[in-house]
This record gives C-alpha cells, structure tokens and sequence, in this order.
C-alpha cells in the first residue's frame, strides 16, 4: 500500500478528482496521535489514580493504577486519532475483530512463555540459576494479582512500541525497518530500570524485534501482546525472577541468580541473559518458517 493510498483526512488533497478527500501526511497523523494520548494519558492521570484511592479505601483491592492509566490513555489517543484522521485504524494496527482470534492469542502466549521459559529451565537444570525457599503464602491469589499487574502493562507498551507509531513507520519505510526503529525506542524505554546495562538493552531491543515479528507473522497486536503478558508472567508468576530489573514478591520460593550474568541476566533477570536471546532468534526462526513475512496485510 502506497503512502498516498493510506491516508485519512485532514491535510492537502493529493490532487484527485473531484470530491475527493484531502489526505494526512504520515508526519500530521504522529502528531495528532501524539497530542490525543497526550491528552487520554493525562485524563486519565486525573480520574483513574483517584477512583483506585476509592476503592482500595472501600473494599482493600488495590489497582495498579499507574499502568491502567498509561494503558487507558493510549487507547484513547488510539481511538480518537483513528475517528479524526485513520478510519482504518483499528486495521491498520491489527486490532480490528478479524485480529482478534483464540488462535492468535494462544499462539502468542505460547511463543512467548517458550522463547523465555525454555531457556530458563535449561539454566536451572545446570545450576545456573537456583531456587531459594521464602515466606509461604497464597499461590493462586499471588498469580492472579500479578496478572492483574502484567496485562495493562504489556497493554500500554505494545501500544506505544508496535500500535500506530509501528504503522505509520511501516507506510514510510516499510516493515522491516519499521520494527528496527520501533524495537531501539522499545529498549531505550527501559534505559532507567533497575540494574540496565547495555546487554540488558540490547537484549530488550531484541524482544522488541521479536514481538513485531510476531504482530506481522500472525497479523495481530493482541497475538504480541499475548506473548508480552505471557514471557513476563513466566518470570515473575511462574519463575518468581525480576522482570526487566524490578522485582516482585511472590511466596514460596523465588529463582536467583548463581551463574555468569551474560547466561542469567544477573539482576535484570534471564530475560536479560544470551540464553534468553537465543530463544528468540529460535522464536523468530520457526514464525520464518511459518512461511511470515514481515509485511503489513497490505503488502502482500
């Protein structure tokens, strides 16, 4: 699909026939995407925080308010760019109905809890990473609290790194070079987590490639957001591990680090390890072989 062919409203007519719509600039789109999560994330800043205190005050249930509001807020940003200026939008990013399948999103999860998983059973088995017993507690209360956690937060990061900022690259540059740019922005976000290194990062970078291959391979954002809830909940609900240098407490035992970081992840966590990495190289090999490519549905 041609630049000129992906427009929406908003800018200069393209010099078309009469009746015509004008069309918006891949540039014009950014910015009036930008402003509308500005603006979603901000209005939501003052509502959400609020009705969390409420109901943490009323019933004790506490909310993970910041990342409901960050999730929240890009959705309208979404939304409301897509009403004024993409009326494809939900296509476009692949979160249209026909993207939305049980397929797609048992696919996800199952490319993502393996390209972490596996790796990480590999490093207990010899002895490089450990369990180490802790405060017995509620196992099912502790996973379901920790998906409450993970499942905005993945939300809002697919959102930011492969929504529509990814589609309007992938107009421009194709989508290839789309998931490059997408992927450094993806790991530069966690440059002021706890314990980032440059391995960190790169590896962070290297998820972000291999989410996006995923979104193309499957044609779906709910499928990489999928394996972005289920690789973290791996780690911090299955492995009880640090997910990207933050850690959560969880009962009953936790795995440590106990061999060389560039293996483990050290601190950060295996997502974080080489061990992790090639994991994803595999993950990204078997979508190839999948027969993906990644192109936008328009491409092909």
């Amino acid at each position: 699909m041609s630049s000129t062919e992906a427009g929406g409203r908003l800018a200069t007519p393209t010099g078309g026939g009469a009746g015509e719509r004008p069309r918006v600039t891949p540039l014009w789109r950014f910015a009036v995407f930008v402003l509308a999560s500005s603006v979603g994330v901000l209005g939501c800043r003052a509502v959400i925080p609020v009705f969390a205190a409420v109901l943490e005050d009323r019933t004790g249930v506490r909310l993970p308010s910041f990342v409901l509001t960050l999730s929240a807020g890009m959705l309208i940003g979404h939304w409301w760019t897509f009403r004024q200026a993409e009326p494809n939008g939900w296509r476009l990013v692949m979160l249209d109905r026909s993207a939305l399948s049980l397929r797609a999103v048992l696919s996800g999860a199952a490319f993502g809890a393996a390209a972490v998983g596996v790796p990480s059973l590999l490093l207990l088995a010899i002895g490089w990473l450990r369990l180490e017993p802790m405060p017995e507690g509620d196992l099912l209360t502790s996973a379901l609290l920790t998906l409450g956690l993970l499942i905005p937060a993945a939300l809002w990061e697919e959102l930011v790194a492969r929504g529509y900022a990814l589609a309007l690259l992938r107009e421009r540059f194709g989508a290839r070079t789309a998931i490059a740019i997408t992927s450094v922005a993806f790991g530069l976000m966690h440059l002021e987590n706890q314990g980032a290194t440059f391995q960190s990062i790169a590896l962070v970078t290297l998820a972000g490639i291999f989410l996006g291959s995923i979104v193309m391979a499957m044609r779906s954002l709910y499928a990489a957001w999928s394996a972005h809830v289920a690789w973290n909940f791996v780690m911090a609900g299955v492995m009880h591990t640090s997910v990207s240098g933050m850690g959560m407490g969880t009962p009953n035992y936790r795995t440590i680090d106990a061999g060389p970081d560039w293996a483990t992840g050290g601190m950060w966590g295996p997502e974080a390890g080489i061990f992790a990495g090639a994991g994803m190289v595999l993950g990204m090999y078997l979508l190839l072989r999948r027969g993906a490519r990644p192109a936008a549905p328009d491409e092909t």
